[in-house]
């Protein structure tokens, strides 16, 4: 029910209660029992504002300060709250609060070098950070998806193919990771497309389009069964591979492969089993013949 919902059903039967004194004892308890439930249920909703204003105010006591003793958590919320509210006033970076790591944050004021280029899903369940413990600054990230790197082109993917950009030339990191996972619901709709390849779904569609098609899909399934977990974490894992390859078709990233200063990594994470499996794709890069 929306938010005006609750707040009108209340209002009225709070107007009714106050208008009407000659209701019943009955009916007028039967009103009160119906407001206070209904405000129960309104003050069990999602707040969002409130989920980022927590969450911020623990990363700020736990991770980036101190949080000395005579600071009281009710302040700490009032801060966020205020910063939230006008963000361009950057009040939490002017307060004078001793910072655990100064070192780590003082770096990070002037720039970025990560060691890692982190391809993963969008998935809510699989955050990079928080499953491999990547510290601010350790790994550039790009998320969509079922985590996939379409390949080079000039005129499309272009905010992929800028990332990619970026992070190679620029920012000089040394390993590109792409990470699958277990119950992707991209490679569930993947697997879910007819034999004519036909698809209404954008995000399924744009899957089939930059890392798979139909024939593929259909010689795994015909080998393993079309719902068999292997079928799904093998196609998870291929699409992986065939993302890695899409890589390589970006001249910078190819060089650099070529160069051995950036490695490719393909990766899995199953967050049912609790596991996490990495390798390496093995291909040959022949050099370029004249025509």
């Amino acid at each position: 029910m929306a938010n005006d919902s609750y707040e009108d059903a209340i209002a009225g039967l709070s107007k009714l209660l106050s208008e009407k004194a000659d209701l019943g004892s009955v009916a007028a308890a039967k009103i009160k029992q119906i407001t206070t439930e209904l405000e129960a249920v309104d003050s069990k909703k999602f707040d969002p504002v409130e989920r980022i204003k927590t969450g911020f105010v623990h990363f700020k006591t736990e991770k980036y300060q101190c949080g000395d003793k005579h600071i009281s958590s009710r302040c700490l919320c009032a801060v966020a709250e205020i910063a939230l509210s006008w963000p361009e006033n950057g009040l939490l970076s002017q307060i004078a609060l001793k910072r655990k790591n100064p070192d780590l944050y003082g770096a990070l004021a002037k720039g970025q070098s990560p060691k890692f280029m982190v391809f993963a899903c969008s998935d809510s369940r699989v955050c990079p950070s928080h499953i491999l413990n990547f510290q601010p600054g350790e790994a550039f990230m790009v998320r969509n998806i079922a985590n996939m790197v379409p390949p080079y082109d000039q005129t499309k993917y272009s905010g992929v193919g800028a990332a990619i950009e970026y992070a190679v030339l620029h920012l000089k990191v040394e390993n590109i990771v792409v990470i699958g996972h277990s119950c992707c619901g991209g490679i569930k709709g993947l697997m879910s497309i007819p034999d004519d390849g036909s698809t209404a779904r954008l995000a399924v569609q744009s899957i089939k389009l930059v890392i798979w098609d139909v024939p593929a899909q259909s010689l795994f399934i015909g080998l393993f069964g079309g719902t068999q977990p292997i079928l799904k974490f093998l196609l998870a894992s291929e699409a992986v591979n065939v993302s890695l390859g899409n890589l390589l078709t970006y001249p910078f990233v190819r060089e650099a492969v070529v160069n051995n200063t950036v490695s490719l990594k393909g990766a899995h994470y199953d967050f049912v089993k609790g596991t996490f499996e990495l390798w390496d794709l093995d291909f040959t890069i022949s050099p370029s013949i004249a025509v």
